[in-house]
């Protein structure tokens, strides 16, 4: 209309360049900050790495990879190597190389996930580089000599519907909402089987354990609908299992004709799980895996699959957590998680019954080894702590008992003691602690004591085997593991419990940890450390502002520390799903205010804070840079002016500082990547 003021481009591009500018200025800063302070930690680096170089070679190397069993055959993975040996020779060491890294000019990748055709003839590997989030697919024909029979690009995830029929999801901006077919034989061609509209929603594919079945999942945080694919007839139409409901999650499986759903449909829903494949550990926590979130097991026939026909298998205790869970043909296992105990329960469809299978007390991990053949007898999985190398463990449902396998003679910890304490939150709530440090340390109250938090999208802490974990033990260190609300470790409504207008409940749990474990004589703040990486820098950056006394020293990886500015901003390709974790902002006032209370950008002041090493990288999709950039000046900034104010003699200055690295992502890496931070 006349009158009407036109914005000016001008002025919109002057803001945008200004913002680039005051970016690279930032970044420019840091770096020759970084480059002026790393020598000073030249000799404590060299003798960390020769530590854990030594600590990789005694325990990792040794304690074997996740073995894929094909009748006679077996699968493995090492070194950037994919082997194949005979069952009775596979410990001997006699196997062929079929794929190797190098050889194809991948150097810089890492083997992310492996899956073999029904009939042994293809193999579908996917590799991930470091600096970037997306994979590519290698299709090897099999074979007296591999050859490379097709490279797909951005692939997140795959599946064989039949010995030469692919199904795989497309992945672009973080988000993957495609899934297409492609077959390898006569006529040869690829198309498009499904696309998903709903932003908030992720698409990923499995394959039932039976191979009857291929299922294309689509996701969102709180809701989920499965499509089925018929792998006796691959071509068709995929067929809907349950229309999408607000709040019903669930995952298929399938054994003779009735599909087994595990889901949060009905009363009560509490836990949520995710379902670790044998390479998926490799992805990022927060990347959408083949999640799932559950509180029971039901059944339905596959010719009326809705909920409607959902009949009760199985239903869980309460504050009972899902690790993992795989079908076989008479039985079906589920790793079960309670306050930190984790155990076994093997369900049995030809006696309707159930056995609860005790764990070793220190286990705190658990992943599956790949069993293709549905009907074996005896179920492989590995078992694992931060301060454990992955231990080999067979259960037999025939003798129904637990044995563990000695694959090669690893050295055995004897000197870790793991202890697990429950601290009470400001609203009474119990939350679980797991403790880990050296049998022979005396005056715990002495050592230093490293804290670690992450309590986001319900997901547990990661508590896998790391070398500089067990390091840290042998030096006198004491290792604790809080697992406070908004994670996942005691089920769904532990989720619910600290997400959206629940977050601040994960702050108050991650205080009364650590003030318990000072009053327990765990160490004391001067030699408490807090350690968080991605969405665990939220919870940890929140507590560096409102109890900075209770430690010395912060240390966060890749770390979201600008919750508000983020969730402001949608052109960000996580910023639509990201809202049923931290609420929409843009549209709720309450929301806004509620975030402004807790965002650790926000609430930076001048006090006296711990110093604060940050690690982040430039090609980072997930969390971005520029909030990084902004919250280290900020906070170095604040911790100068409180200097200033005092003044007095002596005064601690704490150090703050940021190495970004122009290599590597936010997923996790190789081990030479990891070694080198």
């Amino acid at each position: 209309q006349e009158g009407t003021k036109v914005p000016s481009k001008r002025k919109q591009n002057t803001s945008i360049v200004t913002s680039d500018l005051l970016h690279k200025i930032l970044l420019k800063s840091e770096q020759e900050n970084w480059n002026d302070i790393s020598p000073t930690y030249k000799a404590m680096t060299k003798r960390i790495k020769e530590k854990l170089e030594e600590l990789h070679n005694m325990y990792t190397l040794n304690s074997g990879s996740p073995r894929m069993r094909f009748g006679e055959n077996v699968y493995f993975e090492e070194n950037g190597c994919i082997f194949l040996a005979k069952a009775d020779d596979v410990d001997e060491g006699n196997a062929d190389i079929l794929f190797s890294i190098e050889d194809l000019g991948f150097s810089d990748a890492f083997i992310q996930r492996i899956r073999i055709s029904p009939d042994q003839s293809y193999m579908a590997i996917s590799l991930k580089s470091e600096n970037s989030e997306e994979a590519t697919c290698i299709i090897m024909k099999l074979g007296n000599f591999p050859v490379v029979e097709k490279v797909i690009p951005s692939v997140f995830s795959f599946e064989w519907a039949a010995n030469d029929v692919l199904y795989y999801t497309t992945q672009k901006n973080l988000k993957c909402q495609n899934v297409f077919m492609t077959t390898f034989t006569y006529q040869k061609h690829t198309k498009l089987v499904y696309t998903e509209q709903d932003a908030r929603f992720f698409v990923d594919l499995y394959r039932t354990k039976d191979r009857r079945f291929l299922t294309i999942n689509s996701n969102s945080k709180t809701t989920s609908e499965v499509w089925l694919v018929d792998c006796r007839r691959p071509f068709e139409s995929p067929a809907l299992v349950q229309a999408r409901t607000t709040g019903v999650i669930y995952h298929i499986e399938h054994r003779k004709e009735q599909l087994y759903i595990l889901t949060t449909y009905g009363e009560p829903a509490e836990y949520k799980a995710i379902l670790t494949d044998n390479y998926i550990h490799k992805i990022n926590l927060d990347t959408y895996c083949r999640s799932y979130r559950n509180s029971k097991l039901m059944e339905a026939p596959v010719a009326s699959s809705g909920k409607e026909n959902w009949q009760l298998v199985y239903a869980l205790e309460k504050k009972t957590k899902l690790v993992d869970f795989e079908m076989f043909s008479d039985d079906c296992i589920m790793f079960l998680k309670n306050s930190g105990h984790l155990y076994l329960n093997v369900i049995s469809f030809v006696s309707h019954s159930v056995q609860s299978i005790q764990l070793p007390t220190w286990a705190c991990e658990s992943e599956l080894e790949s069993h293709p053949e549905h009907t074996t007898s005896t179920c492989y999985f590995q078992l694992s702590s931060p301060v454990h190398p992955p231990k080999r463990f067979a259960y037999s449902f025939k003798e129904n008992n637990l044995i563990e396998q000695a694959v090669q003679e690893v050295p055995i910890i004897t000197n870790c003691h793991t202890t697990r304490l429950l601290a009470k939150s400001k609203d009474e709530t119990l939350v679980p602690i797991t403790v880990f440090h050296n049998k022979n340390s005396k005056e715990l109250h002495r050592r230093p004591l490293l804290v670690h938090v992450y309590g986001a999208y319900g997901i547990d802490l990661n508590m896998s085997f790391k070398e500089e974990k067990l390091m840290l033990i042998e030096e006198g260190w004491i290792l604790a593991y809080c697992h406070v609300r908004g994670g996942g470790e005691q089920g769904l409504s532990w989720h619910r419990d600290g997400c959206q207008h629940n977050k601040l409940k994960g702050l108050h749990d991650l205080r009364a940890c650590i003030m318990l474990l000072h009053k327990l004589g765990f160490s004391q703040p001067k030699h408490t450390a807090l350690a968080a990486a991605s969405a665990g820098g939220v919870l940890a950056g929140a507590l560096c502002n409102t109890d900075p006394a209770l430690i010395r020293a912060m240390v966060l990886q890749a770390p979201f520390v600008d919750v508000l500015n983020t969730m402001m901003k949608t052109h960000l390709p996580l910023t639509i799903e990201e809202q049923e974790e931290w609420g929409n902002p843009l549209e709720d006032e309450k929301c806004m205010k509620y975030i402004k209370s807790y965002c650790p950008y926000q609430n930076i002041k001048p006090q006296c804070y711990p110093s604060v090493f940050i690690t982040a990288y430039e090609n980072d999709e997930r969390i971005p840079l520029t909030g990084i950039l902004q919250y280290v000046q900020k906070l170095r900034k604040a911790a100068l002016d409180h200097a200033s104010r005092k003044s007095k003699k002596g005064n601690w200055i704490p150090n703050i500082i940021l190495d970004v690295q122009a290599s590597g992502s936010h997923c996790d890496s190789s081990w030479e990547h990891s070694l080198n931070e």
